[in-house]
């Protein structure tokens, strides 16, 4: 930043004396691992525990958290696998039900996954990767460091402000500090879980992967939409994480410089994600398809497809152009669905689709019969009243 002339010199400097020991407390509170019985220390590190124990108290009762015992353990086992058992016992995980590529960590050790991110990740690698993340958040004490420099911050800031105009512009350097701080701790959660990776034998390659995905189904989107692409977002002078793609690139850069050893490349864990998820799968893509976002939809499923195209992913492809419903689209729908119930695993979900698009089309009957057959498939289904409506009765 370009400092202005004057008094203004000054004041900055004011303002680093008054920051500067915030700035060693945080320093200083970087290194200090939390132990999976760690307790609070200091009175407003307690007070902000207190204010995160409500939140998840809230959070427990939620419509939206994910209660199925599988799949949640499934998460945990993988935590667990790279930081340790001992460790992982401080961690209460709850996977959130919305279609956003999202998480976070609490500082009193309750960590929220969307659902999103577990649709657009291809293996447990990558899910690794973001689960390391937000516990080297955890760990390292981030959000309190968070809270102490942007308390201590903004108490320079209110002194500064009885300088007038000088003030306010000093305060505007402090200002791009509180969020360069929260990008410098974004990028050491980011190396600390390569190391987390490398202890469950995890490829570090996936996490530069995760930011690769992210950036390519954007720029997909921003395509569908005519929008300039926005490859480099975030890192500003006011982003508390940085660019997208500079994440991705030294990711990338520290995982070559650092294989997994003799163990080999590492796990990657296809097989086992793509089970995991199996149940979940045609619910979580009905989520996708209703962000209504056609481009960056059919982007991640050609990318989800890229080692062939699964019942899964053709009935997925089949939702997403019947709600489209454009012209043509309720055909190439049942292109999709017909294809997703001749592989070998087909999706029960596909018969309902096909149903509703044959509905729209020249073939009401052979609709009819296959809602019919969905509702067979699937007694209990949740829009078992609407089908068997449209079905005939």
């Amino acid at each position: 930043m370009m400092s202005p002339r004057g008094r203004c010199p000054a004041l900055l400097a004011a303002a680093s004396l008054v920051l500067s020991p915030i700035a060693a407390q945080a320093q200083q509170a970087q290194v200090k691992p939390i132990p999976a019985a760690y307790q609070p220390e200091s009175a407003e590190e307690r007070g902000l525990w207190m204010e995160m124990d409500e939140a998840e108290r809230a959070l427990k009762t939620s419509r939206f958290v994910v209660r199925d015992p599988a799949l949640n353990a499934y998460v945990r086992g993988v935590l667990c696998r790279e930081v340790g058992e001992d460790r992982c016992a401080a961690v209460r995980i709850y996977i959130i039900r919305t279609p956003h590529f999202n998480a976070t960590m609490m500082p009193n050790g309750a960590l929220q996954l969307w659902t999103g991110t577990l649709l657009r990740l291809r293996n447990e690698a990558q899910l690794a990767a973001v689960l390391g993340h937000e516990f080297a958040h955890f760990e390292k004490k981030h959000s309190l460091q968070n809270f102490r420099n942007f308390r201590g911050k903004t108490d320079a800031m209110a002194w500064l402000s009885f300088f007038g105009l000088l003030g306010a512009l000093a305060n505007i350097g402090i200002l791009g500090s509180i969020f360069s701080f929260g990008q410098d701790m974004e990028r050491e959660a980011d190396v600390t879980s390569l190391d987390y990776m490398r202890s469950g034998g995890y490829t570090p390659g996936a996490a530069s992967a995760v930011w690769s995905q992210v950036i390519a189904e954007g720029d997909a989107t921003a395509l569908a939409r005519q929008q300039k692409k926005r490859r480099h977002q975030g890192g500003g002078f006011l982003d508390s994480h940085p660019a997208t793609a500079d994440r991705m690139a030294y990711l990338g850069e520290l995982a070559r410089k650092a294989p997994v050893g003799a163990a080999g490349p590492g796990i990657e864990g296809v097989e086992p994600y793509r089970m995991a998820m199996t149940d979940w799968w045609a619910s979580l893509i009905d989520d996708q398809v209703k962000l209504n976002d056609f481009g960056g939809t059919e982007f991640l499923l050609g990318r989800l497809a890229e080692h062939g195209w699964t019942s899964e992913l053709l009935y997925a492809r089949g939702e997403l152009y019947r709600t489209r419903a454009g012209t043509g689209d309720f055909e190439k729908s049942v292109d999709f669905y017909r294809g997703a119930l001749a592989t070998e695993r087909p999706v029960a979900e596909a018969w309902r689709g096909l149903g509703l698009s044959l509905l729209r089309t020249s073939g009401a009957e052979e609709g009819r019969q296959a809602l019919r057959h969905y509702l067979e498939i699937r007694p209990q289904a949740p829009d078992k009243s609407m089908i068997t409506m449209l079905a005939g009765g």
